[in-house]
């Protein structure tokens, strides 16, 4: 489709407002179009879609140097998409960009991320959604991530993507110079090895961390962390229906009419 006017792009995120990669990715969509901001106040990662029930939301004003950045809600991703569509924005944005998440959505991990999660509930909603993860949890640079986040939402704008899908994109952490292209890959099957570790309390009582290294299990690259971990960005279509269509034919066979 061609883009006759400047869009209207809607940013969310699951680090939280402060998150250093929503500042580099709402820059990059500022060079697009028309940039809304709404994000968790404190990190939500790992929240997957979950929802705020029984309990009030609330939206605050956020500024940055003193200046208007967007908007806060205390809640999760999903709200801030909910919230967002509802009592902020006066009608739907042309588009709805997640991230930049710190630390990849691949494989398994996909599932539990809220960054995901936004994006899909934008599609939900029937709006046209990506995701952006930089495949690293310390010493991140955003600078390239956010200039092919621009790349590929204008690709995107004029392409279009089919309804109840999204773009997952996992970028590597490394230079411009070193990344090695970009290839259309799917969910891996690479899973986290988790333990909790136990301490306790000054009271003696026993607390849990959480704890875990994600394992490779793919070796192709078609697959998704595979892929990043040989610095190519990775962009996954993802779909909100979680059915497995093989499997139908062979339940219908068990015969369990009645």
């Amino acid at each position: 489709m061609e883009i006759s006017k400047r869009p209207h792009i809607l940013v969310c995120n699951d680090d939280g407002i402060e998150g250093e990669g929503i500042h580099a990715l709402a820059a990059a969509m500022k060079k697009i179009g028309q940039v809304t901001v709404v994000a968790p106040a404190e990190p939500h990662s790992g929240m997957s879609h979950a929802m705020t029930l029984g309990m009030p939301l609330r939206i605050r004003k956020f500024f940055k140097n003193s200046r208007f950045f967007g908007y806060t809600v205390s809640g999760t991703p999903v709200d801030c998409i909910k919230v967002a569509l509802s009592h902020i924005l006066p009608e739907k944005p042309d588009l709805i960009v997640s991230g930049i998440n710190y630390g990849s959505n691949t494989a398994t991990n996909t599932l539990y991320s809220g960054t995901v999660a936004a994006a899909l509930e934008g599609a939900i909603q029937g709006i046209t959604s990506l995701a952006f993860s930089l495949a690293t949890y310390e010493n991140a640079d955003f600078t390239y991530s956010g200039k092919f986040a621009r790349k590929l939402v204008k690709k995107v704008l004029l392409e279009g993507i089919p309804p109840d899908t999204i773009l997952s994109v996992n970028i590597p952490n490394v230079p411009e110079s070193q990344i090695a292209g970009a290839v259309i890959t799917r969910q891996g099957n690479s899973r986290w090895e988790e333990s909790a570790i136990e301490r306790n309390d000054m009271y003696g009582n026993p607390y849990y961390w959480l704890n875990g290294t994600l394992r490779l299990l793919d070796h192709d690259m078609s697959k998704d962390e595979f892929a990043v971990r040989k610095n190519y960005v990775a962009i996954t279509p993802i779909c909100c229906d979680m059915t497995n269509h093989s499997l139908i034919g062979t339940l219908e066979q068990w015969n369990l009419q009645k």
